[in-house]
């Protein structure tokens, strides 16, 4: 592995702990609902990122414009996310949520990059996934042979959990593919979460005053949109800089370990052996992300330059 896509899997993997801490976070804001704590999180946080990169948003304003429908179905993706990944979690409970939304977006990634990038994804990426999937299908089983949820929620907060894995994907992808195509790694986050948390601010206003009501939902509030969404999304900037999508997504399937581990220790929801065993599961993948071969060419981008990350899927 060279050492510029070791630092990009370095800064996802610690992305991936930093927001698995957000489960257990919500727990302890009881009275605050998914939508809250998800247009808080993501919205203030999209738009510090907007803030620390307005001086490459400004230099890239016109690249910007020129890919605007890229930059708003990125921003949209945002939008849902986390009021999607967050329902979703009340719904089923921490651990099936974030392993459902988090389980499905490297497939969803893939899809993208194949479809739409006409990429061939790698060997090693493939057999990461599936080994991710399992280690995620694992870890949900498990928490199933628990009564914590009903049937109707778990069903319901599966469905929300794939909307997030699929907008998940989706910003992703379109982060990546700004920086790929010459946009700066601050304007194309800047731009993309900075528009995103523009269009939460709506639902915060809404929804937000149980966030102030106790000083306990505001510390929450507070932690989530300054240490996983902010800080978190600055490292997942760095990571994407690095690797592709596909590969960054699929490293973040670490979060519903971290959360599942959390919601154990935390929470007080009970995993079985096979739900170890799926943890298990998933430190193999992120052993086998680490140490795979970058094995596939370099393309060229739609403006004729060649692009330049690894293309490890």
């Amino acid at each position: 592995m060279t050492g510029h896509r070791l630092v990009g899997v370095a800064a996802i993997l610690v992305t991936s702990v930093l927001w698995g801490t957000t489960g257990t976070a919500a727990t302890l804001a009881p009275t605050v609902g998914p939508l809250a704590i998800g247009s808080a999180a993501l919205g203030i946080g999209g738009l510090l990122q907007a803030a620390i990169a307005l001086p490459a948003l400004r230099a890239a304003r016109s690249a910007l414009r020129a890919r605007r429908g890229i930059v708003i179905l990125g921003a949209v993706s945002v939008a849902i996310y986390p009021l999607a990944f967050y329902s979703s979690m009340q719904s089923a409970g921490v651990a099936v949520g974030s392993v459902v939304s988090l389980a499905s977006a490297p497939l969803a990634s893939g899809l993208l990059e194949r479809v739409v990038d006409r990429r061939a994804l790698s060997r090693w990426w493939m057999l990461a996934a599936g080994l991710g999937v399992i280690g995620s299908v694992m870890l949900c089983a498990a928490k199933l042979d628990g009564p914590a949820s009903s049937a109707a929620g778990t069903v319901s907060g599966i469905l929300l959990g794939l909307l997030a894995g699929a907008t998940y994907a989706i910003y992703s992808w379109v982060a990546h593919r700004l920086m790929s195509e010459g946009v700066s790694r601050g304007a194309s986050m800047g731009s993309v979460f900075g528009l995103g948390g523009v269009m939460l601010l709506p639902v915060l206003v809404i929804t937000g005053a149980p966030l102030i009501a106790s000083p306990q939902a505001f510390a929450v509030a507070t932690y989530m949109a300054l240490v996983p969404m902010f800080l978190g999304y600055v490292l997942f900037g760095i990571g994407l800089a690095r690797v592709t999508a596909s590969t960054a997504t699929t490293i973040t399937i670490a979060e519903p370990a971290v959360a599942t581990v959390l919601a154990v220790l935390v929470v007080g929801e009970r995993l079985t052996t096979l739900g170890w065993a799926g943890l298990g599961v998933i430190a193999l993948v992120l052993v086998l992300l680490a140490v795979a071969p970058a094995t596939s060419p370099r393309r060229e981008t739609r403006s004729g330059l060649p692009f330049r990350g690894s293309m490890t899927g």
